[in-house]
């Protein structure tokens, strides 16, 4: 996430020279690119911590730190 970033929230997702938007409501791709597999692993990801990833998108709008969310277990 990016500070002040524009709506609709979302996260970036990269996987070497790919790059996707993901909507953190819909979990869709909003812009770019990865490949089948990480896609599908970005989106379990997200899936599991989308609570979380809303709370991080509220603390970059204000400007402060969205914090780390962890990884897939």
């Amino acid at each position: 996430m990016y500070f002040d970033d524009h709506g609709p929230p979302h996260f970036h997702a990269l996987y070497g020279g790919d790059e996707a938007l993901v909507d953190i409501e819909s979990l869709a791709v909003l812009h770019g690119r990865l490949p089948p597999r990480a896609h599908g692993l970005v989106v379990e990801w997200a899936a599991l911590r989308q609570e979380e990833l809303q709370e991080a998108w509220k603390r970059a709008k204000r400007l402060e730190a969205p914090g780390s969310i962890a990884p897939l277990d």
